[in-house]
């Protein structure tokens, strides 16, 4: 039964929520994107209405159109985002105002209503709420899934006039198999991400689309991820497949690519820049080239390499392999500078270090 909430949501529980004993097992080991939770939200947008019908309700599959706007122009936009499990036992979330706020600038690259900041959250949250017992325990989380579709019934090559917005959870593990301490890269020779006043700072699933290619080269070539080049010289290292990159310097100091439309915004990017920064590292955003990375890693001065981004969290870059051949970074596990970030970052997010920044929203 439906039942009207104090917040815009009606909240209909599912009647085939898995069983706690159930649950229980699938959570021994949820891998990365392969188990889902019982519900769902969705809100849905219409030109002249604006916002409305926003629900909690059991997961489902949706019924589309074969003339459905987005199966035709890739309308599309989405986030990813985890849910914590601390230490008290309480639940909370990273930086959620972050992933709203990027939510809307992409959602504007893409010519689609933007959704408000203040319901964003509270979708989220909804979901967090409702399917709380889905988040594993140890160093498991639940990695949120918003995401907006153009859902009109047409074809034609303008703006959709409906979308839909939705929100799915996913327990989840380590994102790499294996729970790699060092992670293998493919340099990518004639495939690019995106260019200057393309969808690259927009997370778009279009982008990630354009890197599958590239991304099956690399694991052809027995690699973890692909790193991209900049689309007009082809030599600045821009980001991985779905990461963001870092360069550790024998001065300690960090490079990381510089944003400039082409490169996402990561918000474990940003992060990762604070708190460097606040432990007195010089961060410099600017640009690297691959052939300097190269040099710095066979001279020595480059110690330490890792990517970082909301699945993978910091994971450090051992090997690099193109077709000039391969180098490893450092001693091609990682290094302190790397474990440090991480452990100071993964504490936070779990309440057992200091949040000085007020990142942490408890739900």
């Amino acid at each position: 039964m439906d039942v009207q909430q104090k917040s815009r949501f009606t909240v209909n529980q599912s009647s085939k929520a898995v069983s706690a004993d159930q649950r229980a097992v699938m959570l021994e080991d949820p891998g990365f994107g392969r188990l889902f939770t019982d519900h769902m939200v969705t809100i849905r947008y219409s030109e002249g209405q604006g916002w409305h019908s926003h629900h909690v309700g059991p997961r489902e599959p949706f019924q589309l159109d074969p003339a459905c706007a987005v199966l035709h122009y890739a309308q599309e936009v989405f986030e990813g985002m985890k849910a914590y499990r601390l230490a008290d036992g309480t639940v909370a979330m990273f930086r959620p105002e972050e992933n709203a706020r990027r939510f809307a600038e992409s959602a504007q690259r893409m010519a689609m209503p933007v959704l408000p900041e203040d319901i964003f959250l509270e979708a989220v949250e909804q979901l967090v709420k409702i399917d709380a017992d889905w988040i594993p325990g140890g160093e498991g989380s639940l990695y949120l899934r918003p995401f907006m579709f153009a859902s009109e019934t047409f074809l034609g090559v303008r703006p959709s006039a409906e979308y839909i917005f939705c929100v799915i959870a996913s327990p989840a593990g380590a994102y790499f198999k294996g729970g790699k301490k060092a992670v293998t890269l493919w340099v990518s020779d004639h495939y690019t991400r995106a260019a200057r006043g393309g969808t690259g700072a927009a997370k778009c699933g279009g982008n990630y689309a354009a890197s599958l290619v590239a991304q099956a080269e690399a694991t052809r070539h027995g690699c973890d991820q692909v790193v991209f080049l900049d689309a007009a010289e082809h030599q600045w290292v821009e980001e991985l497949g779905g990461m963001n990159v870092f360069f550790v310097m024998d001065d300690g100091s960090l490079i990381t690519p510089p944003l400039g439309g082409t490169i996402l915004p990561g918000i474990t990017r940003d992060s990762v820049i604070k708190l460097a920064r606040a432990k007195g590292h010089d961060v410099r955003e600017e640009r690297y080239s691959f052939a300097q990375w190269r040099a710095d890693a066979l001279s020595g001065r480059l110690r330490e390499a890792f990517a970082c981004g909301t699945a993978a969290v910091v994971t450090a870059i051992g090997t690099v392999k193109s077709v000039d051949g391969d180098f490893t970074v450092g001693n091609g596990e990682g290094g302190l500078v790397t474990e440090t970030l991480r452990a100071e970052l993964t504490g936070i997010q779990r309440g057992t270090v200091a949040d000085p920044a007020g990142w942490v929203r408890k739900l």
